[in-house]
């Protein structure tokens, strides 16, 4: 049949999320899959609703013979449904409910389907709408489009999913274009879900013989794991590739392979799933799993109501690790094909391609091969090579419905032998082949290692390495900028961190900062000659020039940058911008043209090509220019409007009409779609076209127009000298809704700050200048800019929200943060999250919990409308006493896990029903006592979080065991107390929701007090002494290599303190234990000094020395 493309309503039941977050939200120091977690300039969403609804969405279908693909435009041009016709099956994991979870990069993530990650994983517009469009060709194939231009980077992304006539795999065109002046790194992570049980076994390459964890900080055997990973010990020998044996969250992911797939297999049902790239640009190859445990459970009851649990088996191209990030470089697009297609019979394949795929499996005397071809290939021939002689030769029509299987009787055992097979077309052309792996030991490669702090580094050379690693991988929490600084204290004409740091301050706005550093790497690398090897920091050099208004300058050194062929793409692209600018388009022409012939794709360089041949009426040639540009990227939304233009100028009226229609309908309102095409006019001098693009989005626009737009066309009006008209949209600008409104591109200093310089009174632009800031870690000009913003008018809630943040985390002025933050919610006292980082504030600066809970209660809605907020509440109780306040609180709240919120819930949950039951235990209502805590063998559903393997559970087992003893039972109170004293019993720092918790580890002592093993009790109660005493005044920071730090979100830590509390705490826990009872009070009281919301402290203060 042929390829059927369609679009089509479809209803979905749908658990719809919260509106997004209007204040900034920068988490600077958040770290989220190893990398920077900052998703500044995207909102962010942090409520998902406990009712679902059907919900309308635009559905793109692509059809063929053997396949149906949905994909969803709605929600980051996602595939949602992938369905093998042949087999009547789901191919990929098919979620039937949305039902998002608050894990994304931004808030909302949704399980299923495929989803697509770039520049970063997760994507941070994975739960947003994107552009699409249906093309289809001359060979019978059509192709569904999805395009984004992302906030981040300003990088563009494409990914065309196609089918082909008689085909039975899903192609995936991806494109990623660098449109900004500098290098920008992406990563590219498909990412497909696939339904597993018990039978499920995901098919890695024969070569892979080790996997590594995030950030390549671990490393197991593969797929016999024989070590211990993900804290959970897999020895003597477990197979990891199989579902059923992974009880706890894991990733991991492939080293190197010289095969160019992976994918997964339901051995019950033999049918699979496999995904097929080329491994020179595809390495990436990675399972991730929730885990088939308890805590697995519950993130499968999260993220679906009825389809069970799912794997993710993640496709990476340009990157083999998360994070592992490529560079793309101004003006550079990367182009490359995926390819996911269903399969049956085969079993673990051990090589593919698009076309087939293969299973050889020797067995005592005999050899199984199973070949499964994507499309017909009648008359293949398999041949069966035995120490290169062929053994066996089989013809055989290859189908996707004919699935070749032969087992061949051999002599001997061929499981020693050297065994190969060849599969043909029946001309005698390769399909595919496999050649049996040496069954070597190889050497498990090492874990990757921290970066050293800038001093301890030798070289200027390390230093310059690390720096760049270290903005390459986006880290979290180590600064490029220091190392690039140490370097240039030891050598200060080092042209690489010169030019580094010209870069630094350029992506942050700063201009005439940055030219000094580019002029010093051009005096050093011009030392010896005039012609240096490396032209970019005289291209770098222009563009600071060029943003500071000195054209003739910034034409001088891209020039002398083009000499460097490496430099010409961009080079003469900035040089054409500067003489359009100038008016001179002849020039302009010539040198677009002498970019093009470097780089003929370029989708920027064609848009102004067609711009500088309607300037110059030259419109024939600038439609041929379109047309060809528009067979490269159907989303080029710059010749899209000047073919708009031309046909409104050449009085074709109905045409036009049309072609503004389609260029409407594909630009989908976006602002931000409107406003990069905008810039592109503007940077080229064609202030007046850039106006009158914006005002296609102001004329389309029903609702509030983002405030941004009137201030580029109040900037493009003073640069045509029209005075009136930039003052009216600069008030236009500060009168709009200031919602949502994140300033990021560098253009935006030298817009507002035009508007504050005609009108220094205008706290918007003050305001929106200063987010700017903030965001790109200029912390004294976006105090300065909010302080404006606030004497201008002080009534902006916003702008004194942000001053807090500012004074608290940068200046380490609390009295100042507490006093802004309390005036911004005096201003606004419906906002939820500023109520929230008022009570962290607060709890930061040792605000009692009866203080913080009497807050609370004043506002029961704002409460009630957070997770993290209600939790926060509940907690207070818990440390109060008022536990069965608590307990009852808990009861009625159906809780959506949050990133940072792991173990949270759970953690109240545990410590009210403990907290009852000692209670009762102490009244000598023993039922009671065991009935609370029966509570805590399986968490309820409403929790919205699982049991975790291995869980600590010694204080349940000790007090159930006191219960016992009480009672009587001696039998079952030693039992108890023997299961008390598992788990581990070395105390360590205790970040992370899953490390060993001391309060456990103290009641593994208390148990073997209970069963008189004094000796081992003073063991472990010295350890916490000792261990805290040596660590009392480390300095700490934060893991190198954490993949998620749920502290740290709004208000910074010290963590040094922090961990002197943890020792202090530690210290007393062992005096406790030792019966040392004042000791340990005196040490729980000087903990709650320096942390009054200390929850352990308190808890053992007041609640259980008796058990002792």
């Amino acid at each position: 049949m042929e390829v059927k493309a369609w679009v089509e309503k479809v209803i979905i039941p749908t658990y719809e999320t919260g509106k997004p977050e209007k204040n900034p939200i920068f988490l600077e120091k958040r770290v989220y899959q190893g990398s920077t977690g900052a998703v500044y300039p995207n909102p962010v969403i942090e409520k998902i609703s406990d009712e679902k609804t059907d919900k309308e969405y635009t559905a793109v279908y692509i059809e063929n013979e053997f396949l149906r693909i949905m994909v969803l435009p709605e929600l980051g041009g996602r595939i949602q449904r992938a369905f093998d016709k042949v087999r009547n099956r789901d191919f990929i994991y098919y979620n039937q409910v949305i039902k998002p979870a608050l894990v994304g990069l931004t808030g909302p993530w949704i399980s299923g389907g495929i989803e697509f990650n770039w520049p970063q994983h997760h994507r941070p517009s994975t739960f947003d709408p994107v552009d699409f469009t249906i093309e289809e060709y001359a060979d019978g194939s059509k192709t569904v489009w999805v395009n984004e231009l992302e906030l981040m980077c300003r990088t563009k992304g494409m990914a065309g999913f196609t089918l082909y006539p008689d085909k039975a795999y899903l192609e995936v065109k991806g494109k990623i274009y660098n449109r900004t002046p500098f290098p920008q790194t992406f990563l590219w992570w498909a990412n497909p879900a696939v339904k597993v049980n018990d039978h499920y076994q995901s098919v890695f390459p024969p070569d892979v013989y080790a996997v590594f964890d995030h950030g390549k900080r671990d490393v197991s055997d593969f797929p016999i794991a024989t070590g211990t990973y993900y804290k959970k010990d897999y020895a003597p020998g477990t197979d990891i590739s199989r579902y059923k044996n992974i009880p706890v969250p894991t990733s991991y992911m492939a080293i190197r392979s010289q095969y160019n797939f992976i994918g997964g297999y339901e051995h019950d049902t033999e049918a699979g799933m496999l995904h097929v790239a080329n491994h020179h640009i595809a390495p990436g190859k990675k399972q991730w799993t929730w885990g088939n445990g308890d805590f697995g459970q519950s993130w499968d009851r999260n993220l679906t109501d009825e389809d069970g649990p799912y794997i993710e088996l993640m496709t990476g191209v340009f990157t083999d690790n998360q994070p592992d990030f490529s560079w793309l470089q101004p003006n550079e697009e990367k182009t490359f094909e995926q390819y996911f297609m269903p399969y049956a019979k085969v079993g673990a394949v051990k090589n593919a391609s698009k076309e087939a795929m293969l299973n050889v499996e020797p067995n005592g005397d005999q050899v199984g091969i199973k070949v499964y071809a994507t499309s017909a290939f009648p008359g293949a021939i398999i041949k069966l090579f035995v120490n290169e002689a062929l053994v066996d030769s089989s013809v055989f029509d290859l189908s996707p419905s004919a699935i070749f299987e032969k087992n061949i009787q051999l002599e001997g055992n061929v499981c020693q032998e050297n065994i190969s097979v060849r599969v043909e077309r029946a001309d005698g052309k390769l399909l595919i082949d496999y050649e049996q792996e040496e069954q070597t030991n190889k050497e498990i490669p090492a874990a990757a290692t921290a970066a050293k702090d800038p001093e301890e580094i030798s070289s200027v050379e390390e230093l310059y390495l690390n720096g760049l690693h270290i903005e390459q991988y986006r880290h979290a929490t180590y600064a490029a900028r220091d190392y690039y600084l140490e370097a240039l204290r030891r050598e200060p004409g080092d042209a690489r961190c010169n030019n580094a740091m010209g870069l630094w301050y350029m992506r942050r706005g700063q201009f005439t900062k940055a030219e000094p550093f580019f002029r010093t790497a051009i005096k050093t690398l011009t030392s010896r000659n005039p012609n240096p090897y490396d032209g970019e920091p005289y291209y770098n050099l222009g563009w600071s020039l060029k943003m500071q208004g000195k054209s003739e300058e910034a034409y001088e050194a891209i020039y002398k940058a083009t000499w460097n062929a490496a430099w010409q793409d961009a080079g003469f692209f900035a040089l054409a911008r500067i003489a359009s600018e100038k008016g001179d388009f002849e020039d302009a022409l010539y040198l677009l043209n002498k970019s093009l012939q470097r780089n003929g794709q370029a989708h920027s360089v064609r848009h102004l090509k067609a711009a500088v041949l309607h300037k110059m009426n030259r419109v024939k040639e600038a439609m041929q220019v379109i047309e060809e540009s528009l067979l490269i990227d159907p989303f080029n939304f710059g010749c899209l409007y000047e073919k708009y233009v031309i046909h409104l100028e050449t009085a074709e009226g109905a045409v036009a009409g049309q072609a503004l229609n389609h260029f409407v309908q594909l630009m989908r309102q976006d602002v931000h779609n409107y406003i990069e095409c905008a810039l592109d006019y503007a940077h080229a001098g064609l202030y007046k076209e850039a106006i009158a693009f914006l005002l296609v989005y102001t004329g389309e626009q029903e609702g509030a127009v983002y405030p941004m737009v009137y201030y580029y066309m109040g900037w493009c009006y003073l640069q045509i000298e029209d005075g009136q008209a930039a003052r009216s949209c600069f008030l236009e600008g500060e009168q709009a809704i200031p919602d949502l409104c994140f300033p990021h591109r560098i253009e935006d200093v030298k817009v507002l700050s035009s508007a504050i310089t005609l009108n220094p009174g205008d706290a918007k632009a003050h305001y929106y200048l200063g987010n700017f800031w903030f965001d790109k870690q200029q912390f004294t000009e976006a105090v300065a800019c909010w302080e404006n913003s606030v004497s201008s008018d002080p009534s902006f809630p916003t702008a004194h929200r942000n001053l807090s943040l500012a004074y608290q985390n940068h200046l380490n002025e609390s009295d100042r943060a507490l006093k802004a933050l309390e005036k911004a919610f005096s201003l606004d006292k419906t906002d939820a999250r500023v109520f929230m980082e008022l009570d962290q504030l607060y709890k930061k600066m040792g605000y009692t919990p009866e203080h913080r809970l009497a807050f609370f209660e004043k506002y029961p809605e704002l409460v009630n409308d957070r997770d993290d907020l209600y939790l926060e509440q509940v907690t207070l109780l818990n440390q109060l006493n008022r536990y069965q306040e608590a307990r009852a609180c808990i009861a009625v709240k159906q809780f959506h896990p949050w990133e940072g919120g792991e173990g949270k819930v759970v953690g109240q949950y545990l410590l009210c029903h403990i907290g009852l039951a000692v209670k009762a235990l102490r009244e000598g209502a023993y039922e009671l006592a065991l009935e609370l805590l029966s509570a805590t063998v399986e968490y309820p559903h409403h929790l919205g979080e699982g049991k975790l393997y291995g869980a600590q559970e010694n204080d349940i087992h000790y007090l159930r065991g006191c219960i016992y003893e009480k009672m009587g039972w001696t039998d079952q109170a030693r039992e108890q107390f023997l299961m008390a004293t598992t788990g581990p019993d070395e105390p360590v720092q205790a970040i992370f929701y899953n490390d060993p918790q001391p309060d456990k580890i103290f009641y593994q002592g208390l148990a073997w007090l209970k069963l008189e093993e004094q000796e081992k009790a003073k063991v472990i109660f010295e350890r916490f002494i000792r261990f805290a005493e040596l660590h009392l005044d480390d300095k700490i920071r934060i893991d190198y290599f954490a993949v998620s730090l749920p502290d740290l979100l709004v208000f910074d830590q010290d963590l040094h303190l922090k961990n002197h509390i943890h020792c202090q705490y530690l210290i007393g826990l062992g005096h406790l234990g030792l019966g040392r009872a004042e000791e340990a009070r005196a040490r729980f009281k000087e903990v709650l000094k320096m942390d009054v919301n200390h929850q352990g402290a308190s808890t053992h203060l007041h609640l259980f020395p008796q058990l002792l």
